[in-house]
């Protein structure tokens, strides 16, 4: 299955904790014979859209939602997801993650890409939310959209 990552960074390519439609930019990356590659950097153009409004629109989840559709993203990484996160699980499965380098991250997906497999194949409208701490990818116990 061809999968592909958007990791939510700054300016710098680090994680920060900001909510993942208010990063810099994001990185993109592929999974092809067992292996985690960068692909490309694109900018956030939706980081201000509907900023004037309250904040986790719904006007800018979906903005962000197509900019990585457009893409063919299928996982969203970073260290928070807002309000918005119960749009985007319908598209994508969101993985938060603790570790400030991205680099860091990609071994630690390869490891688990079992379970982003099975997600992907068993989706029943809704992703599962999993998080990324102290080298291991567990699925959240939260509810998203409760």
């Amino acid at each position: 299955m061809n999968i592909k990552f958007a990791f939510a960074v700054n300016n710098n390519g680090l994680f920060q904790k900001k909510h993942y439609g208010d990063a810099e930019k994001y990185f993109i990356y592929q999974l092809k014979e067992n292996e985690i590659n960068f692909e490309q950097e694109i900018v956030n153009s939706s980081k201000n859209v509907d900023e004037n409004g309250k904040h986790g629109s719904k006007k800018k989840g979906q903005a962000i939602i197509a900019l990585l559709k457009e893409k063919n993203v299928n996982v969203l990484v970073s260290p928070q997801f807002g309000k918005n996160i119960k749009l985007i699980n319908a598209h994508f499965i969101p993985v938060i993650v603790s570790e400030e380098n991205p680099d860091s991250i990609i071994g630690i997906l390869l490891k688990h890409i079992k379970h982003i497999n099975e997600e992907l194949a068993n989706k029943s409208g809704e992703y599962m939310l999993f998080n990324i701490k102290n080298g291991v990818m567990k699925p959240a116990i939260k509810k998203l959209n409760k």
